[in-house]
């Protein structure tokens, strides 16, 4: 008999669990809560397709050589038509520093190495065309989700078999063998569950962050400078950092992103005049803004409310639930500086369909799937919300005029910047380890704990700053009060708020 599946949205995650499972032979309905996309291009697309469910519809997006690779491996054919599309395919070659392109030969490993980009809207459309015509794989947009269909056993485990919701004014009642939960972060069935007395363990905290983006596109007869250029397109100022997405026909869109405590900075960038200005006072960005080069064709898209979020269904070793799965940003959220939203989906769309091709008892595909998370993306959180902590610490230290920062925290960021940097833009080969963290290809700090490779970045942190002085991207900007006062901006007022705050405390 073949199994049956629904999955609770159409997004890239629920996208990525069609890619995985509509081959394997099972009947995949995918329930999506928004309208179909425009017929039409991408640029329809862009400007008429309406998400509700997902507000970062229009934030810069990427795919790292972790999806882009299993994509590949999966469904070539779709790659093949992103890039007729007009997605972007970005190699390693891209990322190397003057130093090492003037040296650079290619190795076989290097093509894994490629970033996918695009507009969110684009990779979404060409997507879900391609999916739709996948056998046994349906679609149904127009439905609102009210509700999952359960049962539960003497031992409180919750057995999902489907789930209700409406269409329009007419209720549905949809019943399946496995529903996935690809609903995002504001999806409402875990909480269902929680009310019904599921145990879910989960962790949250505030990634501390605010984005903001704009689109622009480039002029006839205009091509795209260099994205690592001299000064590259890319930059942390710590109060501020920003970057350049290349996307696809001829469209591009920069990012910028503030800490939470700079309020002053954070409402004013909202401002279409005021982003666009703070481009062309950053050097990196100023070849893509320049209005010869290119214009806007959007407003500046915000984006806040950025939780870091891990979800665990197994808790000490017992499934809460039997025949649901969660994915994407249902079960973990992150931080989308990393960019390793879509990947995470991707991975676990793929995880699950080995843990229900390897069993069909609904207890071990749930402890399958659970452990598969530990192992495939728990490292990434761990590593992601520790320094999402630390970029906290340092915007309200950077606010605070009498801190002294310890030796220990000077020998960090001295490391940081004057030996691991350096020794990336030097060295191919560290840069080639690197990236397999950074592309979710190998544990994140697995290149580091590398003996031979910590060797060479000692090595070259012992040169110091005057022998390495090749290797150092010139200053990405300007100093924050320079920004502030040339965009008419009190620098002054956040630094007040963080003294008052701190009086508080102390005399609490």
């Amino acid at each position: 008999m073949t199994e049956s599946v629904i999955v609770i949205g159409a997004g890239i995650a629920g996208l990525c669990t069609a890619l995985a499972l509509g081959p394997t032979g099972r009947t995949v309905t995918l329930v999506e809560r928004d309208a179909p996309p425009p017929e039409g291009d991408a640029d329809d697309a862009f400007r008429e397709w309406k998400r509700t469910g997902v507000g970062h519809l229009r934030q810069s997006h990427a795919f790292l050589a972790r999806l882009r690779n299993i994509l590949k491996a999966e469904h070539p054919a779709l790659l093949d038509e992103l890039a007729r599309f007009g997605v972007r395919e970005l190699p390693l070659e891209g990322m190397l520093s003057e130093l090492q392109r003037e040296k650079y030969v290619p190795n076989e490993e290097d093509a894994e190495l490629t970033i996918i980009t695009s507009r969110r809207t684009t990779l979404e459309l060409v997507m879900r065309r391609y999916v739709e015509k996948l056998p046994n794989v349906s679609m149904r947009s127009g439905l609102f989700v009210r509700r999952l269909i359960t049962t539960k056993d003497a031992e409180g485990v919750i057995d999902v078999h489907g789930l209700e919701a409406d269409d329009g004014d007419t209720p549905v009642r949809l019943e399946a063998d496995v529903v996935i939960d690809a609903s995002g972060k504001s999806g409402g069935t875990i909480d269902n569950l929680v009310a019904e007395g599921a145990v879910i363990k989960e962790e949250s905290e505030n990634a501390g962050i605010l984005y903001f983006t704009r689109h622009y596109r480039l002029k006839p007869g205009m091509t795209e400078p260099p994205r690592i250029g001299n000064p590259p397109a890319t930059g942390d100022l710590g109060f501020l950092k920003f970057g350049v997405f290349p996307a696809d026909n001829g469209c591009f869109s920069i990012t910028m992103c503030a800490p939470e405590i700079e309020y002053e900075l954070r409402k004013a960038m909202v401002n279409p005049d005021i982003f666009h200005a703070m481009t062309l006072m950053l050097p990196g960005l100023v070849p893509w803004t320049n209005s010869e080069r290119s214009e806007p064709t959007s407003k500046v898209f915000g984006m806040g409310d950025l939780h870091s979020r891990w979800r665990e269904l197994v808790v000490e070793g017992k499934p809460s639930t039997r025949n649901y799965f969660a994915i994407g940003d249902t079960l973990i959220r992150t931080n989308p500086l990393y960019g390793r939203g879509c990947s995470f989906a991707a991975v676990g769309a793929f995880e699950l369909r080995k843990a229900l091709d390897a069993t069909t008892d609904p207890t071990d595909r749930a402890l399958a799937f659970h452990q598969a998370m530990q192992t495939e993306l728990l490292p990434f959180f761990v590593l992601m919300r520790k320094q999402d902590r630390d970029a906290i610490k340092r915007a309200r230290q950077a606010l605070t005029p009498d801190y002294k920062p310890s030796l220990k925290a000077k020998l960090a960021k001295s490391f940081l910047e004057d030996a691991i940097t350096i020794a990336i833009r030097y060295d191919t080969a560290l840069l080639r380890d690197a990236m397999r963290g950074f592309h979710m290809l190998e544990h994140p700090e697995a290149w580091l704990k590398k003996p031979a490779n910590m060797i060479k970045v000692l090595g070259y942190w012992a040169r110091g700053k005057k022998r390495n002085a090749k290797a150092y991207a010139p200053k990405p900007g300007p100093e924050r009060a320079e920004l502030m006062a040339a965009l008419g901006l009190n620098a002054q007022a956040d630094i007040d708020l963080v003294a008052q705050e701190r009086a508080v405390k102390l005399a609490a």
